[in-house]
């Protein structure tokens, strides 16, 4: 009797490859539930409580039956982010529970995860989702702290913060942290997140006691309009519960993403595997594509004939920029309505006309609008935009991961994928298998990107060098790279109108093909990227979507090098902190043939004059290798054409 409740108290999964083991314990009395994991004998996490509160239904974590699984898969992405093609290879376990609450893990060979499933009638209320990770006190954490703002509660932020990077055991209790975050040590590199986030509030965490818990924003109970001059709903005051949901249902998952080596971080798409399947049938009329925005810099254009500003002169100059250089579309941002009335449109601005055009040109619309105004205007702003010819939205302003704000996310991405429009979120949380789940959601900020250099000196190179390795493993991100005003840590200065960035001109050129993002938006001044044509070519040729994904080398917030390949073509993007990098190119992952090398490198005084790079063409075959040497914050891209057809 003594083995029989050994085997109901322990149940272990394995990775495919052997080399990852998860472990749920029920305890004798069933009364807590734990789990746990290491990777070929490190520890990931130590025996960690977790379970679900459900009000009225007692905790009881009795097993009833388990289940045992093997799935290995191909997912074809209808908008490619990594690769073409991905494989969902892993070994699945559920244990039901005398409850009616399920737990379901699953282990994969760079990661796992685990969540709960409930079969129970009618509706439930969720108390709340006991998450107590006891991770490895040795280890080095990385995450972005919360920063309360004076007049909401701590659960308001957009989500765009600096990391916090500090040894596990000297973080102190309280401070709350957005996912994803780094657990680093010398052994093993693990990611912390959520993916299939729906009905249900975003994950947060702090410290208590040094075990990392899962804290989750409370329903909102009342709510108020901050005014200002981009209004938004702020919760006053919230509810003793997180969730009011369906009584069968699965929850979110909870994301280990597990690797040896910091490069491999970077190309882990665990997060994307763990989404819901997609529930737009038809994704042939998403466009993927480059685009412009002109608000970062204030749409402060020169060597021209007219006054530059929020008009239409200025758009009809945006559209004719990116068809000069192959963009596909323009951002129109901010102002181009009242930001309460998306139909009280600035007199300085004629949209039939500025439609007209883009139209003519082939080039696409899309639009800005305020959260709290599309929510109010959603059916008849959708018509509108359909009328002008505009098939990518983006809304922004939401500041909150609440039961009520996800539910927001899902609401207006099937509107608009009803009404076949792209959009994206801003002041947003992050991905977490959204676009995997609503592919017309194609992108999304939820990063502390290019639009930091109007006021502050938070988006410099080191930040940025942690940003492939952290945030974008939760999903694309919407970064606006593309300066062309380049600043040394001496000569920046955040000014508005004059924005210039941090590092060197290949730094930001390198960011089109290291981050990740379906659509990816110029914020460089186009006045200045007219002088430099073939520059901007170079640019506009850049894909924005890949069909496989090699990370070459890289090194936590230090350098990456990054290689993805699109039809018969590689381009390999290089990108370094404020220490800079020189490293060596070993180009045997190529393939068959000859190519050419289009190298756009730092140039000898990009230590001094960031913008300084040089353009040069070289031939490269799979023997070929080649040293490069970035500057302090610098950069390079590669683009390879030729070699054997696909």
């Amino acid at each position: 009797m003594k083995i029989l409740l050994l085997l109901a108290m322990f149940q272990s999964l394995s990775s495919p490859d052997g080399n990852i083991k998860v472990t749920v314990n029920t305890g004798k009395t069933g009364n807590t539930l734990t789990i746990s994991a290491d990777r070929a004998g490190s520890v990931v996490l130590n025996p960690s409580e977790v379970g679900l509160s459900v009000r009225d239904l007692k905790g009881d974590w009795t097993t009833k039956k388990t289940s045992t699984r093997k799935v290995d898969e191909i997912i074809h992405p209808p908008v490619t982010e990594k690769r073409k093609q991905i494989r969902d290879h892993y070994n699945e376990l559920t244990i039901e529970f005398k409850s009616r609450i399920s737990l379901q893990v699953r282990a994969y060979d760079d990661g796992f995860a685990y969540r709960f499933t409930s079969a129970l009638k009618d509706s439930i209320i969720v108390d709340n989702e006991i998450a107590s990770y006891a991770i490895p006190l040795t280890s080095k954490f990385y995450g972005p702290p919360v920063n309360k703002r004076d007049d909401v509660d701590e659960f308001h932020t957009s989500f765009e913060e600096p990391y916090l990077i500090k040894p596990v055991d000297s973080i102190s209790s309280g401070k709350l942290f957005f996912s994803p975050i780094l657990i680093s040590n010398p052994n093993l590199k693990v990611i912390v997140t959520e993916s299939d986030l729906e009905d249900y509030p975003g994950m947060f965490v702090r410290f208590n006691n040094k075990l990392l818990e899962g804290v989750y924003a409370p329903y909102p109970k009342s709510v108020r309009v901050n005014p200002g001059d981009y209004p938004a709903e702020v919760v006053t005051s919230r509810e003793n519960f997180i969730a009011r949901t369906k009584g069968t249902r699965t929850f979110p998952w909870r994301v280990f993403m597990i690797e040896t080596k910091d490069a491999q971080l970077a190309q882990n798409d665990l997060v994307y595997r763990l989404g819901s399947p997609s529930r737009v049938a038809d994704t042939q009329w998403i466009r993927p594509g480059k685009g412009t925005d002109e608000w970062i810099i204030g749409a402060n254009l020169f060597n021209i004939p007219f006054k530059a500003g929020v008009n239409t002169a200025t758009y009809i100059y945006y559209i004719d920029f990116a068809k000069r250089f192959g963009f596909q579309r323009i951002m129109m941002d901010a102002g181009w309505s009242e930001t309460t009335d998306l139909f009280k449109i600035n007199p300085d601005i004629d949209m039939d006309e500025i439609a007209a055009y883009a139209k003519r040109e082939g080039i696409s619309l899309s639009m800005w609008t305020l959260a709290y105004t599309l929510d109010r205007q959603l059916e008849p702003a959708l018509q509108q935009f359909k009328k002008w010819g505009v098939n990518f939205i983006m809304t922004d302003f939401m500041d909150r991961d609440d039961q009520k704000m996800v539910n927001f996310y899902h609401r207006i991405a099937k509107a608009c994928a009803e009404q076949k429009m792209m959009i994206m979120y801003h002041g947003a949380f992050k991905p977490a298998g959204f676009s995997r789940t609503w592919p017309n959601a194609i992108t999304r900020e939820a990063v502390l990107g290019s639009e930091y250099n109007i006021w502050s000196e938070k988006a410099n190179p080191d930040h940025d060098l942690l940003l492939p390795f952290i945030r974008m493993t939760a999903g694309p991100m919407d970064y606006e790279p593309g300066f062309l005003d380049n600043a040394t840590q001496k000569t920046f200065r955040p000014i508005s109108e004059k924005v210039m960035s941090m590092g060197t001109r290949m730094h930001q050129a390198a960011m089109f093909v290291v981050y990740e993002s379906p659509i990816q938006l110029f914020s460089g001044n186009p006045s200045q990227g007219h002088l430099e044509p073939a520059f901007m070519n170079l640019v506009g040729s850049i894909p924005t979507t890949w069909d496989e994904t090699v990370m070459l080398d890289g090194k936590v917030g230090e350098y990456i090098i990054t290689a993805r390949k699109k039809n018969n073509d590689w381009f390999i993007g290089g990108m370094s902190n404020w220490n800079g990098k020189e490293v060596e190119i070993d180009f045997s992952f190529v393939g068959d043939g000859n190519f050419e090398a289009t190298m756009m490198l730092d140039g000898v005084n990009a230590d001094r004059y960031p913008s300084d790079h040089t353009i040069t063409k070289r031939m490269i075959d799979k023997t070929s290798k080649l040293r490069i040497k970035m500057a302090k914050g610098g950069g390079f891209v590669l683009i390879l054409s030729g070699g054997v057809k696909p």
